[in-house]
């Protein structure tokens, strides 16, 4: 089958209302990266020296090399930096999720303790420090089991989240199979939500790569400590405007403790923590927090997806979506469908690119097999089941004997001229405005008539899909 696994759709048009806890307008969750200790190191068995987030401009491995002066910005994160922060956030009484590489938290027993202390989150940021774009599936399914085990080892219980950040294409695939309550490996969305991998429906919280302090380490990037604090004012201001709109979402803020735990830094956080905190309607949750509240809230719900199903299934499903014609499902099954398809808007897109590509005497074929609106089918009880419905909608079951006799004159008229029955969407209308549609369109020329009957049957179409599909 072709098909495209990107989902380019996530919540749609109108996002769930997230329903924050109190009524809040916005939950902001924070994060503190904790990979001091963790990067690339010759002494971690790596071959060579780290290169990524740190103050050392245009930085590259060194390789079998150890980089004293990379060690040393690292060091600086755990010894100072970090410290900086857990008085911050614990002076605030704010909590913060810590994203904390297994290794690097084996070597900061004193760090481990103060995040306990302070009943931070203690999520998995992988066993090292380390790329995982070119780890074989095995191996990366192999460390990210080892994580778990030494995290559990040292920290006293099992992570409840997951982030690598420097992942590979089956990374988020690989760590839904650990049962987590959460993973972040994605940046495609301001709320989480479910994702469906075999069995398991795993939540998603996405995290950020721009409300990030690790743009004081790139380009184009922060210079100044009230850059960032602006950066995380805009996007507070805009989140927090559409949560007091009845559309609350979700701020992710990246931090790193040798980036923003430096003092010319930290002044911007603070500034915004000062200011999101004299807002009424803000929630400060750790990921657990928001996890748990999502999956109470928003539990996930499956339904059969039209992307993963066999074309059997398909073309028995959608085959009647337009009038007695299952070779659009046929063909549209062929398309390269995927998650955007799953929704009636997506599919109906699908299928009525199949109905368009046709050729004409395909689409009168389409039209021909539409019933008369109020016909003699209808009377023997001879329409398709969503015929019926749709006719009877509009009371067309139920024709005085005058109604019906104008009905049966007008389709008459209208078939004898254009060559196909009356065709229009009943559940846009009314009796009367059938009516009035019906004595407008007998009188136009047949080409704009076709036209118009074909865009009715995709409007048809439509309808009938939003009875089967979400959205």
């Amino acid at each position: 089958m072709n098909r495209y696994p990107r989902d380019m759709s996530g919540h749609g048009p109108t996002p769930p209302d997230a329903k924050w806890p109190g009524g809040a307008k916005i939950a902001v969750s924070l994060v503190l990266n904790y990979e001091e200790g963790g990067e690339n190191c010759i002494l971690h068995g790596d071959a060579g020296s780290e290169a990524f987030l740190s103050d050392i401009p245009g930085a590259a491995p060194w390789q079998g090399q150890r980089h004293w002066n990379m060690e040393s910005i690292y060091e600086y994160g755990a010894r100072a930096g970090f410290w900086r922060l857990h008085r911050l956030f614990t002076g605030m009484d704010i909590p913060v999720t810590i994203y904390g590489v297994a290794t690097a938290l084996a070597r900061s027993p004193e760090q481990v303790a103060a995040m306990k202390s302070a009943g931070w989150e203690i999520a998995s940021h992988g066993l090292k420090w380390v790329e995982h774009r070119d780890m074989a599936e095995d191996e990366e399914r192999r460390q990210i089991a080892e994580a778990i085990r030494l995290h559990t080892e040292v920290t006293g219980s099992r992570p409840t989240g997951w982030y690598t950040g420097r992942c590979s294409v089956n990374t988020v695939r690989l760590t839904a199979e650990q049962g987590l309550d959460w993973i972040s490996d994605t940046y495609d969305d301001d709320l989480p939500y479910w994702l469906e991998v075999g069995e398991r429906d795993q939540l998603v919280i996405p995290y950020t790569l721009e409300a990030n302090d690790m743009r004081f380490a790139t380009a184009p990037g922060y210079i100044t400590g009230e850059q960032f604090f602006q950066y995380l004012k805009d996007a507070f201001d805009t989140l927090y405007a559409e949560g007091a709109a009845g559309a609350a979402k979700m701020m992710s803020v990246g931090l790193h403790c040798r980036l923003i735990g430096r003092p010319g830094k930290i002044a911007g956080l603070k500034r915004f923590l000062d200011y999101a905190r004299g807002h009424e309607g803000v929630w400060f949750p750790r990921r657990i927090d928001i996890a748990r509240h999502w999956a109470a809230t928003h539990p996930p719900q499956r339904y059969e997806r039209p992307s993963r199903m066999d074309k059997s299934t398909f073309v028995t499903r959608f085959g009647g979506i337009f009038e007695h014609s299952p070779w659009i499902a046929e063909r549209t099954f062929a398309l390269e469908l995927g998650p955007a398809h799953d929704t009636a808007t997506g599919l109906h897109n699908a299928l009525a690119r199949m109905f368009r590509s046709a050729s004409r005497a395909e689409r009168l074929g389409v039209l021909t097999a539409h019933p008369d609106l109020a016909g003699k089918l209808a009377a023997a009880k001879r329409l398709t089941a969503e015929s019926t419905a749709e006719q009877a909608s509009v009371g067309l079951d139920a024709l005085t004997d005058a109604e019906r006799n104008e009905f049966t004159d007008l389709n008459n008229a209208y078939t004898t001229r254009h060559g196909f029955p009356f065709i229009i969407a009943v559940r846009d209308n009314t009796k009367a405005s059938i009516l009035d549609a019906f004595r407008r369109r007998l009188e136009q020329d047949n080409e704009t008539e076709f036209d118009e009957a074909c865009r009715q049957v995709e409007r048809i179409a439509e309808w009938r899909l939003k009875d089967m599909l979400p959205r």
